[in-house]
């Protein structure tokens, strides 16, 4: 797969600006990833709790991109954290999404089954081809610095909610730590961020949208941003990124904003975020 804008993790490359699938239902969904894929997206997230992998595998032939040129990540979901359950819904996916994803997740953190028995059943999805990488979504350090100790395969990324309103520090040592990569989801703070003035100030100067910065905020940091969206006219100018970069003293202005705000947190209690 080539992208320009990608970040190399255990030698899989990620392209770091993806389009994200939560919400999207039915004809939403198959018509937006064909549309994304279409302006230029080549990193496609779902995950099974979605509930709509069949159709994102149907926008996926709709583009008719070949399949070595995007990137595809799902999650398995916590329901299937045992060694059967995850390889089942690891066939499935795969199925429903008409092609092998590049990257399967561990959805959410539990503190049953085991978490050696889950890590070793995603290794063995990885062992027997159904993903081609493997990873984590809303692990804290501690806990994503066990599974890897746990698991002979790297984890590459680790999915979190990041924005400029939330600290993930912590995180991003852990990530430097490993080798691996971090993932934003919900990267807008599903539109909070945009009514912040600094980033609306920042984004005037460059004729761009307090969106448009917010998402070069977190490339520029070197992390991968995946933006959800139902409106066309929205994931084309969410893609309008690579045309401009913010200063050092600029993304340390959007950092400040952080106030631990969170959009979701469905973290189990057995587990505590990281202080900052």
């Amino acid at each position: 797969m080539r992208s320009e804008h990608s970040i190399t993790v255990d030698g899989i490359s990620i392209p770091q600006l993806g389009f994200g699938t939560w919400q999207l239902k039915g004809n939403d969904a198959r018509r937006m990833v064909a549309e994304a894929l279409r302006i230029g997206y080549r990193h496609i997230d779902t995950a099974f709790i979605y509930d709509n992998e069949t159709e994102v595998g149907q926008g996926i032939k709709d583009a008719g991109i070949a399949r070595e040129d995007f990137f595809l990540t799902t999650k398995i979901w916590v329901t299937n954290l045992t060694r059967d359950a995850l390889l089942k819904q690891a066939e499935e996916s795969a199925e429903r999404l008409g092609s092998t994803p590049d990257l399967l997740l561990l959805h959410w953190p539990k503190p049953q089954p085991e978490l050696s028995e889950t890590i070793a059943a995603l290794n063995e999805a990885k062992e027997r081809g159904l993903t081609r990488a493997i990873g984590l979504s809303n692990y804290p350090s501690a806990l994503w610095q066990k599974a890897q100790d746990l698991s002979a395969a790297k984890l590459v990324t680790n999915q979190v909610e990041y924005h400029p309103l939330l600290t993930i520090n912590a995180l991003k040592t852990k990530a430097a730590e490993l080798g691996a990569s971090l993932t934003a989801w919900s990267p807008l703070a599903r539109g909070k961020v945009l009514d912040e003035p600094v980033v609306q100030e920042i984004a005037r100067k460059y004729g761009k949208t307090a969106g448009q910065v917010t998402l070069r905020w977190i490339i520029q940091q070197g992390l991968i941003a995946i933006p959800k969206t139902a409106n066309e006219a929205r994931a084309r100018e969410n893609f309008d990124i690579f045309d401009f970069a913010l200063t050092e003293d600029e993304i340390a202005r959007m950092a400040a904003l952080a106030n631990d705000f969170r959009v979701g947190d469905h973290l189990d209690p057995a587990f505590q975020w990281d202080a900052d």
